[in-house]
């Protein structure tokens, strides 16, 4: 029964050990606050600084956005319109969805068959901002983020993306030098990533949205391998994004109060989300409510483990069981020896006889 035991516990360790394994990365998205890179306020010029013109500039001045056509929306014309009209100097580009169909074709052949059957349109909204970026260089902005200063002082890092809530990072307002390794890893890592993970919501993110992006942040800065592309390991090198520790490579983390918290933040939220659906309410459901669901899920887990053990005890009786009964019937005398009442077996090579008398 110890045996049985130890080999029980062993079993379940290494269960515990894959699983964990599985998920390290989103393990370490819990622990994650982008503090060690984030861009903090005391190096941010405020507006109209004249600091602001002794800054290197890495990025080019282009704002990228997208939208399923030219017409946009009545509710997000204001945000655009705060964005195109503080920056006069920068080259705008809205990526329709035949624009950004074209790019793919032209510069990313081997990604058009993924980027066609997508299930979900906002996954091609996704994609395409990271190629643009990775293509171009420059800033994307979701059209529900209005622009409450000019960005210039962001030109100044290779790459950029901000923090969100609760944990991660969020691909609604990002920016980056043409061919940063980050986003080169990060379109490299598009087509093993896309599953569907049945709710619209869940896939969604973790194919092309925050929880894909901010798992590719974590590997990119771990310097690990992330996807396998074609058979070969994408590593997270110079050309599919090791971060060497420079500056060049850094990707620098734009904070809840820089982002649009303060009266001097870069950015307004003027609402969005429009693709979400009703399976949203149910993950939203969960977040609100993650320690009873982490109680629920340890509590279950220890019911599964004590009817796991309680099934092994059974299968470890039963076997015992078996081997006493093929031991008793080897033991047992044979049908020739029960038919002769002269013998009697006392033991495997001891007998006597039952009718002798003594005389």
């Amino acid at each position: 029964m110890r045996r049985g035991l130890t080999i029980f516990l062993v079993i379940n360790a290494l269960i515990v050990v894959f699983l964990i394994r599985s998920v390290f990365t989103l393990l370490t998205l819990l622990v994650e606050d982008g503090s060690a890179d984030a861009i903090h306020s005391a190096e941010i010029p405020p507006p109209n600084s004249p600091r602001i013109d002794d800054r290197p500039q890495l990025i080019p001045k282009i704002i990228h956005q997208t939208y399923v056509n030219d017409t946009v929306p009545e509710r997000w014309r204001e945000a655009q319109k705060s964005c195109v009209d503080l920056h006069e100097d920068y080259e705008y580009k809205l990526w329709t969805d035949v624009k950004s169909r074209e790019l793919i074709a032209t510069e990313y052949p081997w990604f058009l068959k993924t980027f066609d059957n997508y299930s979900q349109p906002i996954q091609r909204a996704d994609a395409i901002r990271y190629f643009v970026l990775s293509h171009y260089g420059g800033i994307y902005i979701d059209l529900d983020d209005g622009c409450n200063r000019r960005l210039d002082p962001l030109l100044s890092y290779p790459a950029w993306v901000r923090r969100t809530n609760p944990t991660g990072i969020s691909n609604d307002a990002m920016g980056s030098v043409p061919h940063h390794p980050f986003f080169t890893l990060v379109i490299e890592s598009l087509i093993p990533y896309n599953r569907n993970w049945k709710l619209p919501y869940i896939t969604v993110m973790y194919s092309t949205g925050p929880l894909f992006l901010s798992v590719i942040w974590q590997e990119y800065k771990r310097g690990r391998p992330s996807s396998t592309i074609g058979g070969s390991s994408v590593i997270v090198g110079a050309s599919a994004g090791r971060w060497d520790g420079s500056q060049a490579g850094r990707v620098r983390v734009l904070m809840a109060d820089e982002y649009n918290k303060q009266p001097w933040a870069f950015f307004r939220w003027h609402g969005g989300s429009s693709w979400h659906g009703k399976d949203a309410r149910l993950i939203f459901w969960m977040g609100k409510h993650w320690m009873l669901l982490t109680a629920s899920g340890f509590l279950v887990a220890g019911v599964v483990g004590l009817g796991l053990w309680w099934i092994y005890g059974r299968v470890l009786l039963l076997g015992e069981r078996r081997r006493k009964g093929a031991k008793a019937a080897h033991c047992a005398p044979s049908g020739w020896a029960q038919r002769i009442p002269l013998w009697k077996t006392a033991s495997a090579a001891a007998y006597e006889l039952i009718d002798r008398h003594e005389v």
